[in-house]
């Protein structure tokens, strides 16, 4: 079995700093790699970011993150991947990573994602110029997303996102900011690359447990939902 630690949005801070760290010290144990879903500082500034580097830096098991609409929202981004990078945490967007566990070949690939809802209740490049920049925009990032997925020699893939690929995982959340948490343009990407879970965070008050429309398993890991410094996920090489 692999395991999958996986936790997004805990929003670090000069004030945080090193709260999470007690509770990663036995993770070696009990997980092969962790996953962060973005929305990893409060207002994407490089001082937030050097934080976050701090916290989940020199850890037992490879750690792989996407970026949050947080993290973009200083102007900062490239700063604090460079930052996390420096301190051997790779930063996915648009592409991906393949880790040996125990000869298991496990394929991870990320990217932040964007709104646009789901099925039924979406927005359509259709109209003003800025509503088809804003649906084209997130046909473009699920677009990434796919071909990353695709482009993995693996035996287990996986989909890390900030935004969410399932209305299942919004359930908690006010109907109406739906478009604004995900889009089923990203569950498409992910139903067709023979993923075997897809991780994300964003939805503070959504629910943890929800599928795509091709049924792979969705987790929304973000730490008002999950409510611990991580969960662990786990896969079996031979559904890959």
């Amino acid at each position: 079995m692999i395991r999958v630690a996986a936790v997004g949005d805990v929003h670090l801070g000069a004030d945080t700093r090193g709260s999470l760290r007690p509770a990663l010290a036995d993770l070696g144990e009990r997980a092969d790699v962790l996953l962060l879903a973005g929305d990893l500082t409060r207002l994407g500034t490089p001082e937030e970011g050097l934080a976050v580097a701090d916290e989940f830096a020199d850890l037992p098991v490879p750690v792989v993150a996407v970026l949050g609409n947080h993290d973009y929202h200083g102007d900062a981004e490239e700063k604090i991947t460079s930052l996390l990078v420096d301190r051997g945490i790779t930063v996915l967007e648009g592409d991906g990573i393949v880790l040996d566990v125990d000869g298991v070949r496990v394929g991870i690939a990320g990217v932040k994602g964007f709104g646009g809802g789901f099925a039924g209740k979406c927005g359509h490049a259709f109209g003003e110029p800025e509503m088809k920049a804003f649906i084209h925009h997130t046909e473009q990032v699920a677009e990434r997303l796919r071909a990353a997925l695709l482009g993995l020699t693996a035996d287990v893939r996986i989909a890390l996102t900030h935004y969410s690929p399932s209305a299942d995982t919004l359930h908690g959340e006010p109907p109406e900011i739906h478009p604004f948490l995900g889009a089923y343009q990203l569950a498409e990407a992910i139903d067709g690359s023979g993923v075997d879970l897809a991780v994300h965070g964003h939805a503070h008050y959504g629910a943890e447990v929800g599928t795509t429309p091709g049924g792979v398993r969705v987790r929304n890991v973000a730490q008002p939902v999950l409510q611990a410094a991580y969960r662990v996920y786990t896969l079996e090489p031979a559904s890959a």
